[in-house]
């Protein structure tokens, strides 16, 4: 019966499948091209299950897919990246990790990215947003979409004869398996979603207000404004709150030894859910500050408070990302 099914709709499936996945909808892909490959192998005969025509079909239902949301990236700029971060079961730090990640490597990150988690998703509205030529996008992606597709079908093949004793054994248990499937994987999305949340809450204990923030830097108290946004975000939105400071979570180190541990720190970034403020905040807590808050709302808040905002002159170095003494307002 699977066999019949697979022979009939298997590329449309495949097709469906893996469209669906690269316009972002929770679906794994590479399952139904392992399968696809598996069904090749054991019926090389049928004209239903050939390789060929199926790799072909991945790769253009990714470029659908993955076109739609370069095109995002490009109409939208920063606020699909906004979105996503706001969508994403991962912390916020996570899809800040992936936009250092394009920014070291550029748009040829997009040959190797499907195989890197999270990786993918965000990038490529990234190319879009910074401005990528569509012909450069298309030529990295297609690469890209056919090693994944390729790799997917390869190990369907290679282990054909598992696959189907896997599916022996499922057919036993009848609908029994589908069920199995879908409550666990119920289950891993809602946990996920339990953890973010519960983080949140966690890290949102404590926040300092933009009218507060405002009043302190009107009294000459301004406390030491840190903008721990990456270089790329800081390039689609080339603005800070005057007196900031960037700095990196990763030279925590550096923040401590540089700042005296009763100094009033304020962190922002431009994630909606300010997670990685909140959790820079706690880092530095941690190391030894009395006085560390992430600024609710992040620079959006500022912005849509009608606070003046200071345009970035050139984009700072990573290597001084802590060394810039605060400006008064």
């Amino acid at each position: 019966m699977l066999h019949d099914l697979v022979e009939q709709y298997g590329p449309a499936i495949v097709f469906a499948n893996v469209l669906a996945a690269s316009i972002g909808l929770p679906v794994p892909a590479m399952p139904s091209l392992v399968l696809f490959g598996a069904m090749a192998a054991m019926h090389p005969g049928s004209i239903g299950v050939q390789v060929l025509p199926v790799l072909v079909l991945a790769v253009f239902a990714t470029l659908i897919g993955d076109s739609a949301w370069f095109a995002a990236g490009r109409i939208y700029g920063g606020n699909t990246l906004k979105t996503l971060c706001k969508l994403s079961l991962s912390r916020d730090t996570c899809v800040k990790k992936t936009e250092r990640f394009f920014g070291r490597w550029g748009v040829r990150v997009l040959a190797v990215a499907k195989f890197v988690p999270g990786l993918s998703i965000v990038s490529i509205p990234m190319a879009g947003a910074m401005g990528t030529p569509y012909r450069m996008f298309l030529a990295y992606d297609s690469i890209g979409a056919t090693l994944w597709s390729g790799l997917g079908l390869v190990l369907g093949v290679v282990f054909a004869q598992q696959i189907d004793m896997l599916f022996a054994g499922a057919s036993r248990l009848g609908k029994m398996t589908a069920v199995v499937v879908v409550v666990l994987l119920a289950i891993y999305c809602a946990y996920r979603w339990y953890r973010r949340r519960q983080l949140i809450r966690k890290l949102a204990t404590a926040r300092m207000d933009v009218d507060e923030l405002y009043k302190l830097m009107l009294d000459k108290r301004s406390p030491v404004l840190f903008d721990i946004r990456s270089q790329e975000k800081r390039k689609l939105d080339p603005f800070v709150i005057p007196g900031s400071v960037f700095a990196d979570e990763r030279q925590l180190n550096e923040i401590v030894t540089k700042y005296p541990h009763d100094q009033k720190l304020v962190i922002y970034c431009s994630c909606p859910n300010e997670v990685s403020a909140a959790w820079m905040a706690k880092q530095l807590t941690e190391a030894g500050f009395s006085d560390v808050l992430p600024l609710r709302g992040g620079l959006d808040a500022w912005r849509d408070a009608g606070r003046q905002l200071e345009p970035l002159a050139e984009e700072p170095e990573p290597t001084v990302a802590v060394g810039i003494t605060p400006k008064t307002v």
